[in-house]
């Protein structure tokens, strides 16, 4: 039994491919009118096929071959009551049926190039010319002698297939190259939806989607259904596909959440056992951080004043004092003056000083032509240095 890694590394399997006997289908090359549409070629196509067969298309299988640009179309029908009912329901599970010497079509051959393929009915030449679709295909049967097994039968058939051969090879004028193929080619696995590629020998033809359509025999009704039907599963497929992976990423997201809080409880486990020690370390270096400060960090409140004097001109400093809360950066400054208009301008003044961080002007009065008022000031840290000693 193969492994699962070794069926991933094989790739998906090869389309299933119906493969019909050439004999019970005729050809017809079928001109196309030059610059000509899809859609106007489709009906010239069909109307040719019907002006060629003894029937109409409602009871053919036919398909055809045609590239825009080209001249002409291969066409190829056969009567639907030439197939077996039970062949006909077994159709239903393939995803694409056609003669043996269609699944050449898609090969990149040169032109007055002949490919004889070989069947266990008989011989099928397919002649390509200047155009890229080929300009004929002819089947000739084996005799009925070739069956047997005798030496001697063995030896008239292999003489009737080098005879069979180059009579088709002489059927088709201009023939410069011959390619013969002993079985006909194989579907191959393919990575792209709705492609399909054969492979006979060093031959290999390659039948995009796009042509796979008009190739395929079956009833075109029955066929647009089916495909249609088929999209809509790959539909429904794709959607399945897309809920089993939502439900994978929300159940991989559960276990990272669950794995998360496990996470979680363990970290608050630890963090818990380590608070007292962080607490106690935590108290140290607000201990060391306060002697420091205590050691290199001290109120310069005549220093302040220095500066805040050197800006008062006819003002009248009375009294500096300072404030335990307010830290060892702001100074209050009771001051008069006779002049209140000074006040601002004492104020802008000190502002503009690059120590000075904030000045605030507190219960300003005016009683006798005098006014009264409190300064605050606050030094930017590290501003202010202490004086050198005498």
């Amino acid at each position: 039994m193969a492994s699962f890694l070794s069926t991933l590394r094989a790739g998906p399997p090869p389309p299933k491919v119906a493969l019909l006997p050439d004999g019970l289908f005729f050809t017809r090359p079928v001109a196309v009118t030059a610059g000509a549409t899809p859609a106007e070629a489709v009906s010239q196509i069909e109307l040719a096929l019907e002006a060629v067969s003894p029937f109409p298309l409602t009871q053919l299988y036919y398909g055809y071959h045609w590239q825009p640009g080209s001249a002409h179309a291969l066409v190829y029908a056969a009567y639907r009551r030439r197939f077996t009912t039970d062949q006909t329901a077994s159709w239903a599970d393939t995803d694409l049926v056609l003669p043996a010497f269609a699944t050449l079509l898609g090969a990149r051959i040169e032109p007055a190039t002949t490919v004889v393929l070989a069947s266990a009915e008989g011989l099928t030449a397919v002649h390509w010319g200047p155009d890229e679709v080929p300009g004929g295909v002819l089947f000739r049967p084996f005799p009925s002698s070739a069956a047997e097994e005798s030496e001697a039968s063995m030896a008239q058939s292999s003489a009737d297939r080098e005879r069979l051969r180059d009579e088709l090879v002489r059927s088709f004028e201009g023939s410069r190259r011959v390619i013969e193929l002993d079985a006909p080619p194989a579907a191959q696995p393919t990575h792209r939806d709705r492609d399909y590629t054969f492979r006979s020998g060093e031959l290999t033809s390659r039948l995009p989607a796009t042509v796979t359509t008009a190739l395929d025999v079956r009833d075109k009704g029955d066929l647009a259904a089916l495909r249609g039907a088929r999209q809509r599963d790959v539909v429904l497929w794709r959607i399945t596909l897309g809920c089993a992976a939502a439900f994978l990423l929300l159940a991989v997201g559960e276990l990272a959440l669950q794995g998360g809080r496990q996470w979680q409880k363990v970290r608050g486990l630890k963090q818990r056992s380590q608070q007292p020690t962080v607490e106690k370390i935590m108290a140290s270096q607000s201990l060391a951080y306060r002697i420091d400060e205590l050691a290199t960090k001290r109120l310069l409140p005549f220093e302040m004043i220095v500066i805040i004097s050197g800006k008062k001109g006819d003002i009248q400093l009375t009294r500096a004092y300072t404030k335990k809360e307010k830290g060892l950066y702001t100074i209050f400054v009771d001051a008069k003056t006779n002049n209140a208009a000074q006040i601002p301008v004492f104020k802008t003044a000190l502002k503009q000083l690059p120590e000075c961080d904030n000045v605030e002007s507190i219960d300003e009065r005016i009683r006798n032509e005098t006014a009264t008022f409190t300064l605050i000031v606050t030094f930017k840290p590290d501003a202010v240095k202490p004086s050198s000693p005498i």
